[in-house]
């Protein structure tokens, strides 16, 4: 089976919805991981908190550079994930479907790098 990651992309400057709005999605968000689980497609998964919060850590002219922000300027950051396992592409983007209901946010899906043979 290959892995994917689905990437939830949250809209900086986008108003948040009403707090009962937030509240379902959440109770949805955990039955889609319940039945990720259930189907055994499940790796990980989190929520990440927003974009302001990121550290870049990088190597600059030999000296490690750290600056607070994320690394993308733009109005689009990762808020959240999932690892799964799948059987293909097809598969993934249906985890994909239902995981935009459940998060109520575009759901970007990217199959990981085939590891190299021993």
């Amino acid at each position: 089976m290959k892995q994917y990651l689905l990437s939830v992309h949250m809209i900086e400057g986008d108003a948040a919805p009403p707090p009962e709005e937030m509240e379902k999605a959440y109770r949805d968000v955990n039955e889609l991981n319940a039945e990720i689980q259930a189907a055994g497609a499940w790796v990980f998964a989190g929520g990440l908190h927003p974009a302001n919060t990121a550290t870049l850590v990088r190597v600059q002219d030999g000296e490690l550079l750290t600056t607070d922000g994320p690394f993308a300027e733009g109005k689009e950051h990762i808020g959240g994930f999932w690892v799964i396992k799948a059987d293909d592409l097809d598969a993934a983007l249906a985890w994909a479907a239902k995981a935009t209901r459940a998060c109520r946010g575009p759901v970007e899906v990217r199959p990981f790098q085939d590891e190299p043979a021993d």
